[in-house]
């Protein structure tokens, strides 16, 4: 079984839909799914999304772009928050300097704290690196210098560069469906230097629906399909792909092992 290890249940998307989701996943193969917090004023609704299905889990989080409009959550409301068993991971934070809704000081604040919570609870940290490879490297580096801690990089669609840091540093890679899309030729050559017990398959459901779902909703579901398209880049067969994948999640997320 697969895991579809970013996708974001809550958003309104699914509000009608929900059951539905969860049990098409099931029969696509997606045996688990990660649902993502982006707003911790918003974080019951997650939590209670992960409470509801005995194979979601959920992480607690600022995105981004909402650095700004949550201010002052401290890596110890973090932690506090992260105390449901079902709460397994800090994010997604990290940084978007393509819309820049938050200012870059703000979001790069807000990802301390996150890493800051990581390193003090020993949960991971979803990163989100959008136009800013470069000081997402530079804070991963500076924090772990104070103190390991472990993670990922979801949505991955940078190249080589990003991946020799952070796979350095012991974290994992998150591919989306932007890998199965017909221009991003570019991004399978860099997939092909992942280790295989390095990555994870995403959807980041409602958003970027892979080949051949492309322009429609995405859904958990439909992580198979990318999740085909990478084993054909990594030369496996796609039941090798499920377990690999599979196993790498639940050593990351450990604390989802205990209650799957």
């Amino acid at each position: 079984m697969l895991v579809d290890s970013h996708c974001h249940l809550d958003f309104p998307d699914f509000a009608d839909d929900l059951d539905g989701v969860v049990a098409r996943a099931g029969e696509a193969g997606v045996g688990w799914m990660l649902t993502i917090g982006t707003h911790v004023t918003r974080f019951k609704q997650v939590l209670a999304i992960a409470e509801a299905y005995g194979n979601v889990f959920c992480t607690v989080g600022v995105h981004p772009h909402e650095a700004a409009n949550e201010p002052g959550v401290t890596p110890e409301d973090l932690i506090e928050m992260s105390r449901p068993p079902k709460v397994v991971g800090f994010g997604e934070t990290g940084l978007d300097y393509h819309y820049q809704h938050s200012s870059r000081e703000q979001q790069q604040q807000s990802f301390r704290n996150h890493i800051a919570a990581a390193r003090d609870s020993g949960l991971p940290v979803i990163v989100h690196s959008r136009e800013a490879d470069a000081d997402i490297i530079s804070i991963l580096r500076d924090e772990y210098a104070a103190g390991p801690f472990s993670g990922l990089i979801h949505c991955f669609s940078s190249g080589p560069e990003l991946v020799e840091n952070v796979i350095d540093l012991g974290f994992y890679i998150s591919m989306s469906g932007i890998v199965t899309f017909k221009g991003a030729g570019e991004l399978r050559d860099t997939v092909k230097g992942i280790p295989l017990d390095r990555l994870l398959v995403e959807t980041d459901a409602p958003y970027l629906s892979p080949v051949p779902k492309r322009g429609r909703r995405n859904e958990p579901a439909y992580a198979a399909f990318t999740a085909a398209t990478l084993a054909e880049v990594k030369g496996v067969d796609q039941k090798t792909f499920a377990e690999a994948t599979t196993e790498n999640f639940f050593r990351l997320f450990a604390k989802a092992a205990s209650c799957a």
